[in-house]
């Protein structure tokens, strides 16, 4: 077969109209990313197109040691600090308005490992609720990052499902591997903003 030197341009010119798509994209969007995939992107964005990359600058007077801005809408959580990293996590977030706190804190302190209470307000909707040890059960997962606002946390969750809904009482929750790296790299004093 002999390509003419007009095949060659119309071949390239509609190879360069078809959409590029990462690997990253064609994962599952609600399926929890394998080790593997992990390791390929370890940045793994969910439900990519619903995010908007954001700007610092657009939040907070500056950047200080690091920024973060969880937007309850297009679910994600934005990272910022001031060697230029840029990061954004698939988040879950509060069940319902009533229970979406918006504003200004502070990451005030980080625990690997953290057990967990269910609040008053959490016991009146369900009694059945009680402590939880570190583990695979904890609703907090591996890792938690708490603010500056009584009861509200950015956490893990071992139920992955959550991820991407609204499905929390409150708080911002990401996948382990997500919370992970994102306490890796998040100083105390960090200010979060969620909006």
């Amino acid at each position: 077969m002999t390509l003419s030197r007009r095949k060659l341009i119309l071949t390239g010119a509609s190879a360069a109209l078809l959409p590029v798509v990462s690997p990253t994209l064609l994962l599952a969007q609600d399926a929890a990313p394998t080790d593997a995939e992990r390791a390929a992107s370890p940045h793994v964005r969910r439900n990519t197109s619903g995010f908007a990359q954001q700007s610092w600058q657009d939040h907070f007077d500056s950047l200080g040691k690091s920024a973060i801005v969880a937007d309850t809408a297009s679910r994600a959580l934005h990272y910022w600090n001031a060697e230029g990293d840029y990061r954004i996590y698939p988040t879950s977030v509060p069940a319902s308005e009533e229970l979406t706190r918006r504003g200004y804190t502070s990451v005030v302190r980080k625990r690997v490992g953290p057990d967990w209470t269910p609040t008053a307000s959490m016991m009146e909707r369900n009694p059945d609720l009680h402590y939880m040890p570190p583990g695979p059960d904890n609703p907090l997962g591996t890792h938690a990052m708490y603010l500056g606002w009584p009861a509200y946390l950015i956490h893990g969750t071992h139920d992955t499902r959550k991820i991407g809904r609204p499905s929390s009482d409150g708080c911002i929750g990401l996948y382990n591997f997500a919370i992970a790296e994102l306490f890796s790299v998040t100083p105390i004093g960090t200010q979060v903003r969620v909006i």
